[in-house]
């Protein structure tokens, strides 16, 4: 169901955007730099995060972390990693596999600015062993996303 949202998502809004698959797993930064032939950085992870009563989506590049004081400074909030049993129900993509394309819910979107460094990304796409590759720019733009300074490496 999951890749199938990111492939109709990528069908309406992009259909020049292919959803690689792979026959290994790429469900770490790891395993998807190696599958995919790029840096670990070049990886655009997504974290699905509680902030007070709302569910956000913070799509970074693999080796960032979140910076707390970074993120309580723009949200006013401590993060709050979603539970693994909790990623699926509000994002409808698996762990290993989220993205910001194709939710089963809406929510808000947010590309941290440490993915413009790199000319193409590459990102899950709704499973353990799929992905796309993207400008950060059209990524934000396709997903609605806002461009915040919420980690550090």
């Amino acid at each position: 169901m999951s890749l199938s949202s990111v492939r109709a998502f990528f069908a309406e809004h992009a259909p020049d955007i292919s959803v690689i698959e792979l026959e290994q797993s790429t469900a770490t930064v790891a395993q998807a730099a190696a599958g995919h032939g790029v840096a670990p950085q070049q990886i655009a992870k997504t974290l699905a995060v509680r902030v007070n009563d709302e569910v956000i989506l913070i799509v970074a590049r693999g080796d960032a972390r979140l910076d707390n004081k970074k993120f309580k400074a723009l949200f006013s909030a401590k993060p709050r990693m979603l539970a693994l049993d909790e990623v699926e129900a509000e994002t409808g993509h698996p762990v290993g596999g989220v993205c910001p394309f194709g939710l089963n819910k809406p929510h808000r979107i947010y590309c941290d600015v440490s993915l413009k460094s790199f000319d193409e990304v590459v990102p899950a796409a709704g499973a353990v062993h799929a992905a796309v590759r993207i400008s950060p720019e059209r990524m934000a733009t396709l997903t609605g996303a806002e461009w915040a300074d919420v980690c550090g490496s």
